[in-house]
């Protein structure tokens, strides 16, 4: 199992933000970007204009626990930001799951499955 890092620092969420490529879809943002480190690394984002502490903690756990469920099948090597949108807050763990993978699979950040051609 490869250990996932936590990305904090501000700096590094411009860096994703600015030269990063990023899907939407209705629950969520993913912003990803090559990093040398042969890790990948996770950083999350809920506005404070969503609701409040327990409605953003809330969706920070969904969107852990999707990435969680699928830290394997991620390429190794990236940095991803994942920024909820308003939808988050009524959304199922299913839902995010879906919708992460989705916005993987549009920038093809999603490692081909065993058999299986790139």
């Amino acid at each position: 199992m490869k250990r996932t890092y936590v990305i904090k620092q501000n700096h590094e969420f411009r860096r994703l933000y600015h030269r990063g490529k990023s899907a939407a879809n209705r629950y969520l943002v993913l912003y990803c970007l090559k990093n040398r480190l042969g890790r990948n690394r996770l950083g999350l984002t809920v506005s404070a204009k969503y609701g409040g502490a327990v409605q953003r903690n809330r969706a920070k756990r969904l969107f852990r626990e999707a990435y969680r469920l699928h830290q394997d099948e991620f390429k190794v090597g990236f940095d991803f930001v994942l920024v909820a949108r308003a939808r988050m807050l009524d959304a199922s763990c299913a839902d995010v799951e879906k919708a992460l993978l989705k916005a993987a699979r549009d920038l093809r950040v999603l490692a081909p499955k065993e058999g299986e051609t790139s």
